[in-house]
């Protein structure tokens, strides 16, 4: 039931907000209509119709709401007009229209407004669309519930002050705010993946939220290319989830991980995915990236990568998309086809780069480049900058560990 009413929240949000505008006062009725289901369904039944369901009781909520509220008397009587007397009498054809995909398109849109940080369009894109509680998100980025609420309640005042009409955006500016909203996704996903701080590596509940909310777009543009390429780098990246840990949560890197762990069912859906998605033009960052994400899967051993075919698929995204972080991971891939030299040249252009110059990611890489090339000492140096750098504990045990063991063999 927990799954079928998340999956149904954005839908019924969306469908409150179109017909009464008031993000703040749709969104506590609908929480209100989401508690009265948990209480109530498991004694009674799952109605017949459960969005139907839902949305009348949400209606009912916001519009007891507003008969509290003297000032909004006319508001009252014409939003009491649309809901049935009885919640439980069959839904009519208003109420079909919440079945409208492009609701819940436009909900997602509105919450990735561009006037929001990028943080606080996920906050937000997480309680609304993806149905997760305040307390839920606080917990998964590691912040009291109180600066959550805060944060998603800025985000709320600022979409109201911005007076964005809740549609689909304009023609012209909706490849620009599809971007927007793939990024969240791509930035939920990936905090799921490898969280940013804490004991864990892993945010389960954020990456498979990332990745139902994608499925979900995707099944709203089924022909925009760049939303199947990003269900398929979150499909096959996330295959490998249960072989990146040890037992007692001690980080395993891609080549030393046990492949007969991976997901290959998670494997052949994002491999297929990408493989139709990529003979349609154009080919944009997440499609690239699922492409080298899918040579990764294809082989069976860490030794029988196409490693030359990486190189090529990342000198492609540095065209299509450059930024240091796709730079660091050509490195990589550069010096496996011509070795670690070649890799820390590519490097050496990030030094100047404030976007990563204090990332740990960029010591980490270096210091494996280092000792991959035999400077133990420079490489050791290097572990220990880069486990200063991050804020992840697992993280930091690894790269410790890898200095630590350059130390011994040193000694």
């Amino acid at each position: 039931m927990e799954d079928l009413l998340r999956r149904l929240t954005p839908q019924v949000l969306s469908t409150l907000i179109r017909r009464h505008g008031q993000f703040d006062a749709c969104e506590d009725a609908v929480q209100e209509a989401l508690l009265d289901a948990a209480l109530t369904w498991p004694q009674q039944g799952t109605p017949t119709k459960p969005l139907a369901w839902l949305i009348t009781v949400a209606s009912r909520r916001l519009t007891d709401q507003w008969r509290s509220e003297q000032a909004r008397r006319r508001r009252e009587a014409a939003a009491a007009a649309m809901v049935p007397a009885d919640a439980t009498v069959a839904p009519g054809p208003d109420h079909d229209q919440a079945a409208d995909h492009d609701d819940t398109l436009a909900l997602l849109f509105l919450c990735c407004h561009p006037e929001l940080t990028p943080t606080s369009q996920v906050a937000l894109t997480l309680r609304a669309v993806g149905g997760l509680t305040t307390a839920q998100i606080a917990s998964a980025f590691l912040v009291p519930e109180a600066t959550m609420a805060q944060r998603i309640s800025r985000a709320k005042q600022r979409i109201k002050k911005s007076a964005t009409p809740f549609r689909m955006p304009p023609e012209a500016e909706r490849a620009s705010r599809l971007r927007v909203v793939l990024h969240v996704l791509y930035l939920i996903f990936n905090e799921g993946y490898t969280a940013t701080s804490g004991p864990d590596l892993h945010r389960i509940e954020l990456t498979r939220e990332a990745i139902r909310l994608t499925r979900a777009v995707r099944e709203l543009l089924p022909e925009e290319g760049e939303v199947a390429g990003l269900l398929a780098l979150m499909l096959l990246t996330d295959s490998r989830r249960p072989a990146r840990t040890r037992a007692d949560g001690a980080l395993v890197p891609l080549a030393e991980q046990d492949r007969r762990l991976w997901d290959a069912i998670a494997i052949k859906e994002g491999v297929e995915l990408i493989t139709e998605t990529l003979a349609r033009p154009p080919l944009g960052p997440y499609k690239l990236q699922a492409a080298i994400a899918a040579v990764h899967a294809e082989a069976e051993q860490a030794e029988d990568t196409d490693w030359p075919q990486i190189v090529a698929l990342y000198q492609l995204l540095e065209g299509v998309s450059p930024n240091p972080m796709v730079t660091l991971n050509h490195a990589v891939a550069l010096a496996m086809v011509e070795g670690p030299r070649s890799g820390l040249a590519l490097l050496a252009t990030l030094d100047a780069d404030d976007r990563i110059a204090g990332h740990h990611r960029l010591a980490a890489v270096r210091a494996h480049l280092l000792e991959t090339a035999g400077d133990r000492v420079a490489a050791r140096d290097a572990y220990l900058r880069a486990a200063k750098l991050t804020t992840s504990a697992p993280e930091q045990r690894y790269l410790k560990g890898r200095a630590e063991r350059l130390g011994d063999a040193d000694g």
